[in-house]
């Protein structure tokens, strides 16, 4: 196996819980590296990219297509955000939600963590960056609860 599969799986379990890593990097993924550095960039499968490797903090920003595979082969996942089916179309075109929008969460989730935002029924509909706890988006009725990066329309 090439050690850096086992490097971005153990980023992936460091960042969304242990087997998490597993659930979204196959042993079949393609790494492609920068040209200034060397580093890990950009992790694909079958020529669709699943997830970026941020140089700044070395954590993974999430594709659609990535958040679609860890909901489908991670049990429990915690790193998620549940909206109301009014919000769930525009979070869909890449519109942000809003705490008053938030149906439940996981309890883990902090700021800045990264988080897939899903609809009712439990499909996905984005990916993006949380803003609040919670505790907080459930005593909030205002304000951003997800800066959403991706929704799954514009994301194609």
């Amino acid at each position: 196996m090439d050690p850096n599969i086992k490097k971005i799986r153990s980023i992936a379990n460091y960042q969304f819980g242990q087997g998490t890593g597993e659930a979204i990097f196959t042993d079949d993924v393609s790494i492609s590296y920068s040209k200034n550095t060397g580093r890990i960039r950009h992790v694909s499968q079958e020529n669709t990219l699943l997830a970026t490797l941020k140089p700044n903090d070395g954590k993974f920003t999430l594709t659609i297509a990535g958040a679609k595979k860890i909901i489908a082969n991670k049990e429990n996942f915690a790193y998620y955000v549940k909206v109301n089916t009014e919000s769930a179309e525009a979070v869909s075109q890449g519109r942000n939600v809003f705490a008053k929008h938030v149906l439940d969460q996981g309890e883990v989730i902090r700021p800045s963590d990264e988080v897939i935002v899903l609809d009712e029924n439990g499909s996905v509909v984005g990916v993006g960056k949380s803003i609040l706890t919670k505790k907080e988006a459930a005593a909030f009725k205002i304000g951003v609860a997800v800066k959403v990066r991706r929704g799954s329309e514009s994301d194609a």
